[in-house]
């Protein structure tokens, strides 16, 4: 599925809610749903500069494609790092470089969080594109 595709079914999803405890819910359910994120990858240079909580986000790059892989001490903000995890891993560089992550003021996300989840959130965008941009110039 392309990006755009993959943020579709997102907006569609959270669509099924109207009140945003149970967006919220819904987002700590993904944290859950999240595969582990191996412990040696919980290190420093994983850990997303900007974030209130500890974020730790490893990219791998697999057959030219980005396989993004991440783990949050915060409920909300795991499940939002497994949102975006979701719409842009197994693409490749420029596919994500290229993207207009929509989805995220289309549920209403940045509106409903708080300004230090918000700027984190912007954090963990920023942080995925670099990793798109370090190995698209490789």
């Amino acid at each position: 599925m392309s990006i755009n595709e993959l943020q579709d079914e997102v907006v569609e999803e959270f669509s099924d809610f109207e009140d945003w405890m149970d967006k919220y819910q819904m987002l700590i359910d993904l944290g859950n749903d999240l595969d582990a994120l191996d412990e040696k990858y919980k290190n420093e240079q994983n850990i997303i500069d900007g974030c209130q909580s500890r974020v730790w986000l490893q990219c791998d790059n697999i057959d030219g494609k980005l396989v993004f892989t991440a783990d949050s001490d915060a409920l909300i903000v795991k499940g939002i790092i497994a949102l975006l995890i979701r719409v842009v891993s197994n693409h490749t560089p420029q596919e994500i470089l290229d993207a207009d992550l929509y989805f995220i003021e289309k549920i209403g996300l940045r509106e409903h969080l708080s300004p230090t989840r918000s700027n984190g959130l912007l954090a963990m965008v920023k942080q995925i594109k670099a990793y798109a941009l370090a190995y698209n110039l490789k």
